[in-house]
């Protein structure tokens, strides 16, 4: 994600990173020279020119079909914030009351390390990847390797926690009813990832994309026949306004609508993700030998 300050203006005028222009700019240019074409066709070959009514009441409706194709990604985008939110409450929760229980005993800290990955290990599910973070390699490597190698990594490094918290519960640490109230903050981890896993799984319909799409090609190219009586050669200029703007908002809604990837104006997961690793790992002992590596 690009961070920058609401406040300023000018200093962001330039920035290609982000702004959709290396997205947008093979169609934007393509229909610049078709625009010139049209405009020197109808100076000196034969006049092609038609009247602004239709562009105006279609550009009207291509509006309205843009602003719902951004809203609707929008919504996706910031849901997906919000569940991320809620992996990173329910991280801190775990570790927070699981500390009362375990905090001095060798399960802790395998139990802090494998909820410290697993927001690494779904962030990477989300965009197709298996790892677990800079966590794996303070962790079991035979558990590690069995976690990796699941069908759903995030899903079994969930049953490892719950593993850890089984273990104090039969270790007489704390009752059953405790273990159910602890582990509730895993199968809330689990709910929030399908959130994600159901927006990152389901796109916008083909139906609307291809109308959408079809819509703006139409307009766009039909465009300089409109223009062309009254503008003349400013056409050119015209033209490249209006499909800049129309294809940068479409673009946009493209960019945000799965927001779990790596694109400029993606969530920032891989920040997200060493900020809980932080948090957790500060419940942790300064001393590296008060965690028995042994333990699931």
């Amino acid at each position: 994600m690009v961070e920058y300050d609401p406040h300023r203006w000018w200093s962001y005028f330039h920035y290609l990173r982000g702004s959709m222009v290396k997205q947008i700019v093979g169609r934007v240019l393509l229909f610049v020279l078709w625009s010139a074409g049209v405009v020197a066709f109808s100076r000196h070959v034969a006049h092609v020119g038609v009247p602004l009514t239709v562009h105006t009441l279609a550009g009207m409706s291509l509006s309205l079909l843009l602003v719902f194709r951004t809203n609707a990604s929008y919504d996706r985008f910031w849901e997906g914030r919000k569940l991320w939110g809620g992996i990173v409450n329910e991280t801190r929760n775990l570790a927070r009351a699981s500390e009362v229980f375990l905090g001095r005993t060798p399960l802790y800290a395998p139990l802090v390390r494998w909820t410290a990955a697993f927001p690494f290990a779904a962030a990477a599910w989300l965009r197709g990847q298996r790892q677990l973070g800079p966590q794996a390699a303070e962790l079991p490597q035979a558990f590690v390797q069995e976690v990796l190698s699941a069908q759903h990594v995030p899903l079994s490094v969930a049953r490892r926690m719950t593993a850890v918290l089984d273990e104090g519960r039969r270790s007489g640490l704390y009752p059953e009813y405790v273990q159910m109230q602890l582990d509730q903050n895993v199968q809330l981890l689990i709910d929030y990832l399908g959130g994600c896993e159901r927006i990152h799984r389901t796109p916008m319909p083909f139906a609307y994309m291809v109308h959408l799409r079809r819509a703006l090609i139409l307009y766009c190219g039909t465009l300089p026949f409109s223009l062309v009586d009254t503008f003349g050669w400013v056409t050119v200029p015209a033209t490249f306004v209006v499909t800049y703007v129309f294809f940068g908002i479409e673009e946009i809604g493209v960019e945000i609508e799965d927001p779990f990837g790596t694109d400029d104006n993606d969530l920032p997961l891989d920040t997200i993700c060493e900020n809980i690793q932080n948090n957790l790992l500060a419940f942790l002992p300064a001393n590296p030998n008060a965690h028995d590596h042994s333990a699931p």
